[in-house]
């Protein structure tokens, strides 16, 4: 068995594989032929713990730094857990207590920033320089990350059906990156979509532009998981030429696929989880009489917010 086979079989049996829904009533309510890929059954509540796995299995150093609006931390922190590794994690003030919260209890050390003052990267840069003996990873620009999400376009590719569309939240660009990855590897030409909140547009803009157009500053859209200044470098590589679109997103859309799929589909997703059937919303035609696979890529909300949610 050689290293890259014995590397991917190690991480197949580390995650779960993903839960695919078929919901009729909502399939019904948009119109068209869907299935839900859902990531909210992943260890730590997101697909994010496919991709620190496979960076805390590769990487020699027992000590993580990373920056995370919360997912890729609670991730890592789990990860680093299950492989007697330390790890520490740069988040913002503002990102979702219960994600807060869950990174501690994985064991991980927090260290809080006020983004408006100082970026994340900027921080994970300090805290790099500190500590010398650490890896600093990066939730999405990293091909360890990127491989780790590839297995999820494998595994969406070998469903019973054959899906003419993939649609998937954008924020970094790991995920997409990864899916297209994972797509190209079948050989099968199913295409992938990204849904980005129309707050934080940057890679719609890069895509436009032909070139990293990054934020000015960390956009709030609700969809908290998709705060980031640009799509990373080894990302960008993948998502230029391999994204088929960018749905642009606006706030009430992504909130309505937060109910949508909460009454229709009996799922919970945060609003990040909900920007892929949030853009079927938003570009119906784009999606009428095809087979449609939308990943909620996690159901990591405050309790609050949801129920704020749910409630408007």
């Amino acid at each position: 068995m050689s290293v890259t086979t014995a590397s991917a079989r190690c991480l197949r049996e580390a995650i779960r594989p993903t839960t695919f829904i078929e919901a009729p009533r909502l399939a019904r309510r948009l119109g068209i032929n869907l299935t839900l890929a859902s990531e909210t059954f992943q260890h730590t509540g997101s697909f994010k713990f496919r991709a620190a796995y496979n960076v805390a299995s590769h990487v020699s150093q027992s000590k993580i730094i990373t920056a995370s609006s919360g997912n890729f931390g609670q991730a890592m922190a789990y990860a680093c857990h299950l492989l007697k590794k330390s790890c520490l994690v740069i988040m913002p003030r503002t990102s979702a207590q219960v994600k807060i919260a869950a990174v501690r209890e994985y064991g991980a050390a927090v260290d809080l920033i006020d983004t408006q003052e100082k970026s994340r990267l900027a921080r994970l840069a300090e805290l790099a320089c500190e500590h010398t003996d650490a890896y600093a990873a990066s939730p999405y620009d990293d091909p360890l990350v990127i491989e780790g999400n590839a297995g999820l376009g494998e595994e969406l590719c070998a469903y019973q059906t054959a899906f003419d569309v993939i649609v998937a939240p954008i924020g970094g660009g790991g995920l997409t990156s990864g899916i297209i990855s994972g797509v190209h590897r079948t050989g099968q030409g199913t295409k992938v979509i990204a849904a980005e909140p129309l707050m934080a547009n940057d890679a719609a803009r890069s895509l436009r532009a032909g070139h990293i157009v990054p934020n000015v500053c960390e956009p709030l859209t609700i969809a908290d998981g998709a705060r980031t200044l640009s799509v990373g470098q080894h990302n960008w590589d993948i998502l230029q030429n391999g994204l088929y679109r960018i749905v642009e997103v606006p706030e009430n859309h992504i909130k309505e696929a937060v109910r949508l799929l909460f009454s229709l589909a009996n799922l919970k997703a945060e609003p990040t989880g909900a920007l892929s059937l949030a853009a079927t919303l938003t570009q119906p035609d784009l999606f009428r009489d095809r087979s449609v696979c939308c990943v909620v890529s996690g159901g990591n909300v405050d309790t609050e917010v949801y129920r704020a949610i749910l409630a408007d």
